[in-house]
């Protein structure tokens, strides 16, 4: 009975986890999508992600739900941004991990562990 409890509150901080991380890729999406539509004179990307730094939604690139990073380079109409979190995820010997697509009209967020 012990151990089902143990497995309980493992799933129930991974998905708690998840849940968190996958806010502060939302909120990074927002900054990137601000900073995307913002003319180039006024410090944005005039049209394009090129140039967006992740810093500016998440300092250090980390927090206490996890670390977070742009995966790939930043194109004129996608940047993928990824965050890894502090509990194990689906695959346990393997963090939470979630990423997000940010266009400039929506977002898809992925739940890859």
């Amino acid at each position: 009975m012990v151990l089902v409890g143990i497995g309980l509150f493992i799933d129930h901080a991974s998905a708690t986890n998840r849940d968190a991380v996958s806010n502060d890729l939302v909120h990074a999406a927002s900054v990137a999508q601000t900073y995307q539509r913002r003319p180039v004179i006024f410090g944005g990307g005039g049209g394009s992600f090129v140039g967006f730094d992740l810093r500016t939604a998440i300092q250090d690139l980390s927090n206490m739900n996890g670390s977070y990073s742009v995966f790939g380079a930043p194109t004129d109409s996608l940047v993928v941004i990824e965050g890894l979190g502090t509990q194990p995820g689906y695959i346990v010997s393997e963090p939470v991990k979630v990423s997000i697509k940010v266009y400039s009209n929506r977002t898809v967020v992925n739940e890859v562990n």
